[in-house]
Parts: structure tokens; sequence; C-alpha cells
């Protein structure tokens, strides 16, 4: 019978765990600092009008992030909750620096791409910084016509395809209009908008809730419509009254597709936001885009497309939070 022989640590040591190095991170600040370094020490071309400005600044802001990287990928396990949420976008933190020293070098360092129509990326930077309470004030005034539109686009498209899947009257008379109607585009509509709404701000709202109405009326439509029968036999043998039925069957078991269609929903809003916002607004952010584009202030624009993505993305991750919040009892049946 053999025995193992255990291996004991010597007397008074102490064992620590050697933080591991954020690999990832510190190929994400070496990205960082050969962007700063190319932005700084290579001149920019010299063009017709003046140089770029800001660009000093994007060097500096380029080098204090990669400082700033360096040191969460050297903290290791002590990084913390930065470090942590960081480290998922790993390879992003490295891959975006390299195109925007691409970006850069095509652009102010060596011409290849035409001003005004193509500016670097420290033209973003002046357009942030020296037109910020223009931007800001877009943003706020398309952010309020997007939930207005949105808000009632969704409440009547989920009524409506309620109605739909539940009602046989509504499936045989409603559900042939939604089909005939539904895939007309709500800018194909802006004339008819614009001349029965008291007010331009109306008609903006009225074709982003139009725009919002129809996926979710639709798949609102399917999911109610695709709910098990068994589930209905169960809750009547149970006693249960046909508002039981819908609120408590119908509904729960459906919204899987409800969110599906607001998430539709919401990229429609934001495809008809420059048209909505042609008709006579004073500020937004397509009105920004037209004032941008008719100065060929092409930065300008530039800055607020990324603006706009920026929004939408923090929208649509706004909605899965609430979809994951609200379909958790779901999990074991629904395909996340």
């Amino acid at each position: 019978m053999s025995t193992a022989s255990i291996t004991l640590p010597p007397s008074g040591a102490a064992t620590r765990a050697t933080p591991r190095v954020w690999r990832a991170g510190l190929a994400a600040s070496a990205t960082w600092l050969a962007l700063a370094a190319l932005t700084a020490l290579w001149p920019n071309k010299e063009i017709g009008f003046s140089d770029w400005a800001y660009t000093h600044e994007f060097a500096i802001l380029c080098a204090v992030l990669a400082a700033a990287l360096l040191a969460l990928a050297l903290a290791g396990e002590h990084g913390g909750r930065l470090q942590r949420a960081l480290r998922p976008a790993g390879p992003w933190l490295v891959a975006a620096p390299a195109l925007l020293g691409v970006w850069q070098t095509v652009t102010a360092k060596l011409g290849l791409l035409p001003p005004p129509f193509f500016a670097p990326p420290q033209s973003l930077l002046e357009v942030y910084l020296d037109d910020s309470a223009r931007l800001a004030t877009s943003v706020l005034h398309s952010l309020r016509l997007l939930l207005n539109g949105i808000a009632i686009g969704a409440v009547v498209g989920f009524i409506t395809g309620v109605w739909i899947g539940w009602s046989r009257a509504a499936g045989y008379w409603v559900h042939p209009l939604l089909r005939f109607l539904g895939p007309v585009p709500a800018s194909a509509l802006l004339p008819l908008a614009f001349f029965f709404a008291p007010s331009s701000y109306s008609a903006a709202v009225f074709l982003i809730a139009l725009a919002t109405f129809f996926p979710v009326a639709v798949l609102t439509w399917s999911g109610v419509a695709g709910v098990s029968k068994s589930y209905y036999d169960v809750a009547r043998t149970l006693g249960a009254s046909p508002w039981f039925l819908v609120l408590r069957v119908a509904i729960p078991a459906a919204l899987p597709q409800v969110f599906v269609g607001l998430f539709m929903g919401l990229g429609a809003a934001f495809s008809v936001l420059i048209t909505a916002e042609m008709m006579g607004v004073k500020a937004g952010l397509g009105w920004y885009l037209q004032w941008a584009q008719g100065w060929a202030a092409y930065a300008n624009m530039y800055g607020a497309l990324l603006v706009m993505a920026a929004l939408c993305s923090g929208m649509i991750t706004l909605l899965f939070a609430v979809r994951d919040r609200l379909l958790s009892w779901q999990k074991g049946t629904v395909q996340w």
C-alpha cells in the first residue's frame, strides 16, 4: 500500500495570489499611445483654408486613454469593476485606435480624402467642444419627439395586435387593412401628415408613431394568435374569465414577440426621425443634419450621426434590460 506524500509550504511563508496582467489592456494602451504619437509628431498636410483644429488636444486625449488603460492592465485582479467591465471589450479597445489611425493618416496626414467632405477624428472633437450647446439642444428635442412617437405607436400597436389576435371579428375586418396599409412607408405620408396635423410637431410625432405601430401590431398579433390552446383550456377548467385569459394567459405568452416588435419599431422610428424633423421643427438631430449639410459643415454632420447612433444603441440597451427584467420568469422556455 503506497502513501501519497504531501509537500507543505515552508513555515512562515505566506501564499499570495499573483495578480494576472490584462494583456489586451496592454495592447490597447500601446495602440492608443501609437495613435497619440502619430497625431502629435506627424505634421498635418497643408490644406487650403486652415490647419485642423484640436490636433494636439486629440493627441493628449489619446495619451491619457493610453495611460489609463496601462494602469488598469497592470492592476491585474485589483482593477475592480471598471476592468471587469472593459475586459470583454478588449479587442475593440485595440481595434478602435487602429481604425482611428488609418482615418487620421488618409485625411489629416496624407490628404488622400479631400476636405471638407472628409475630416480627421479631431474635427469631431472640435464639434463636440465648440458646438456642444446646439448639439445638446438638438438631442433633447429629438429624444422628446422619439419618446412621444414611440410611446403612442407602441401602445396603439400593442392594443391593436391583442385585439386582432384575440377577436375573430377584428381578425376578419382589421387584419386585411393592417396588411394592406402597414407596409406603406411612413415617410410617404409626409404631405398628408403635414396637411391634417394641427402643428409640425404633432405631424412629426404622428409619422414616428406610425413607423412604430406596424411592427408592434403585427408581432403582437402573431404572438397572441400563436398561444397554445391548451393554456386556455387549463385556465377555463379553473374557472378563468375571458378578461383573465387575455391579461394573464395571452399577453404574457406573447411578450417575447411583443418585444421583437418593439425592437423593430425602435429601428423604424430612428429611420423616420430625419424625415419627421423636416417639417418645420427648429431643433433636433434631423434638423441639425440638414443645417450641417446646408453649410457644408460635414464634420458637424458626422458628429451628429455618431450621436444618433449612440442614442439608438442606448435605447436598444435599455429595452433589452426591460425585456430581461419582465421575461425573467420565462428563461427556461424562451430562447435568449
